[in-house]
């Protein structure tokens, strides 16, 4: 038996084992996995030594940071059930820990390889830093900066001078039309005066050109060591993803730099392999163990950025390991993917407010507003056989497939584009009706965080105040009972997943959308509906009201 092979210590022989592995990108914790999440949470993670604070208890204090952790249920050749538990990444320096799958790979190791590169990256790092923020770098500026005012200052003072000098000949010359002789002194003197301004700027182009190529210089040194810094790195990095090798059901093995090129044709990003899920696969794989099932679950304090709530189960993430897990899990018996099947099946679409020129009606939660990459049933469709003779775009807005409610349908071409401006104008007033788990503080309020797509993880948004887009949320409380609000939601702005993310967030509500799988837990449904929707009628000419009965 390996020595992280962990038995059971609750009783386990009543559960009944699955018949497939979960699929890791949408999946219901099974039970077996959630008693080893929960005997690592009270048993393992408390007596390691990982002498790092998760900020569970003070989540402001500094360093604090918390981690995805996993357990995949196993079978060994005994027929034994136990379980293995790891995490992902790093916690302080090392990847290895007492009880805890090793890395696929080691590259934090003291004589290895990588870490001798890396010194050698992180040292021209530090040259270029040096330079960039050195005294020569700052005289030269200054001094470049300096010289081209005071040539400005002397060529302007002389250009000047000549101008009043014209100014002076030309009055001179109307004076005395006949006058050659004084024409001629005139002439003489503007020819001096033109050759004395061509001296002084030549001074000044000799001067501040060997100013320049001084400065050029001192800054081409500086951009070869980033081309020198950015091709070792490069380099290194490709080298890191020949060494990250995996195997799968069948016995095969690939590096992660064939898996990302026949899976996308791009380079894998940064951190691709350390992910919990691979760690721990590979490592059941090693030792002749047989995956049964697996969850992976957040421990500590939420990023900044993203939503990760403490004890919380969550999917894998698509960016990073969807091409290593869909290797990894050839040869074995997966479950579907739930996302291929038509979750639109059997629902119907409910006309509220219909005329010549647009309708609304309710989309049904589970419902896609417009055609997928792989299911094409959708409001869209729907529409398009409800109003054959409509023409144009239809959906003037979307919803989310998990979000029930109004939707507005544009039955030609013209009026889709007045209903988009109102939109784009924020005169349209949406209501949102939903239940949160938790229970808030604050009556009503306002939420403003800016929100992106989370690269590594569609089609999760997270809250970038850098590059995020601006996102604002205006909330009023109805009630609160069994520790759930019911709310309204007034968006002003409408980014994807917006309510979800405002809600689910620790800046924001700090309470996620019941049965969010996204940002919250799974229930048989997310409880969001898009319950009331005000616009002004472009062809009527009037303000329409439209008002859904709550469906919760």
């Amino acid at each position: 038996m390996c020595s992280l092979f962990h038995c059971f210590k609750s009783l386990i022989s009543e559960i009944e084992q699955p018949k497939k592995l979960n699929f890791p990108f949408y999946y219901t914790v099974h039970p077996l996995a959630e008693i080893a999440m929960d005997e690592v949470q009270k048993i393992l993670i408390p007596k390691t030594t990982f002498n790092h604070d998760f900020g569970i208890e003070n989540s402001e204090k500094p360093g604090s940071f918390g981690k995805m952790f996993g357990v995949l249920v196993v079978q060994n050749l005994d027929g034994e059930l136990g379980y293995l538990a790891g995490f992902s990444g790093k916690i302080g320096d090392t990847s290895h820990y007492e009880g805890f799958v090793p890395p696929v790979f080691d590259m934090l190791g003291n004589e290895s390889y990588f870490r001798s590169e890396e010194k050698k990256v992180n040292s021209l790092h530090l040259e270029i830093e040096a330079l960039e923020n050195s005294d020569e770098l700052v005289d030269l500026r200054s001094d470049l900066e300096r010289l081209t005012k005071q040539a400005h200052s002397e060529i302007d003072q002389i250009k000047n001078r000549n101008k009043e000098g014209k100014s002076e000949r030309d009055k001179l010359r109307k004076s005395a039309p006949n006058d050659k002789e004084l024409d001629y002194q005139l002439s003489l003197e503007s020819k001096k005066q033109s050759i004395e301004l061509k001296l002084i700027q030549k001074k000044w182009t000799d001067t501040l050109g060997k100013k320049q190529v001084e400065l050029d210089l001192f800054i081409n040194k500086i951009q070869t060591l980033k081309e020198k810094r950015a091709q070792k790195s490069n380099t290194l990095q490709k080298w890191l993803f020949k060494q990250y090798t995996f195997l799968n059901g069948k016995g095969e093995n690939k590096s992660l730099l064939d898996i990302f090129e026949s899976f996308s044709g791009i380079l894998p990003p940064a951190g691709a392999g350390e992910c919990v899920a691979p760690k721990l696969f590979q490592y059941a794989y090693l030792n002749q163990l047989k995956p049964i099932t697996f969850a992976e679950f957040w421990w500590g304090k939420s990023p900044a950025s993203e939503i990760r709530k403490h004890r919380q189960f969550y999917p894998s993430c698509r960016g990073k390991c969807e091409p290593i897990l869909g290797h990894m899990l050839e040869g074995i018996a997966v479950d579907p993917n739930p996302m291929l099947e038509n979750p639109a099946k059997g629902k119907t679409i409910r006309i509220l407010f219909d005329d010549d020129y647009l309708a609304v009606i309710h989309k049904p939660n589970e419902f896609l507003s417009v055609p997928g990459k792989k299911i094409s049933d959708s409001v869209y469709v729907r529409v398009k056989k409800l109003f054959p003779e409509a023409s144009g775009p239809l959906c003037v807005h979307r919803l989310d497939m998990s979000t029930s409610g109004l939707m507005l349908i544009a039955k030609d071409l013209k009026t889709h584009e007045k209903l988009q401006r109102q939109f784009l104008k924020k005169t349209i007033k949406k209501r949102y009706v939903a239940i949160l788990d938790g229970e808030l503080n604050s009556r009503k309020g306002e939420i403003n965080l800016p929100l992106r797509v989370d690269l590594n993880n569609r089609p999760q948004q997270m809250v970038c105040y850098e590059h995020g887009k601006e996102a604002k949320t205006y909330y009023e409380v109805l009630s609160v009972k069994d520790h759930q609000t019911k709310i309204y939601f007034y968006p002003i702005t409408g980014r994807t997943h917006q309510l979800r993310v405002h809600a689910a967030h620790p800046d924001g509500l700090n309470a996620p959308i019941k049965g969010d799988d996204l940002y919250g837990n799974r229930a048989d449904r997310l409880y969001l509906q898009a319950q009331r929707i005000e616009f002004y009628h472009p062809v009527r000419k009037e303000t329409i009201v439209v008002e859904d009965e709550m469906e919760f």
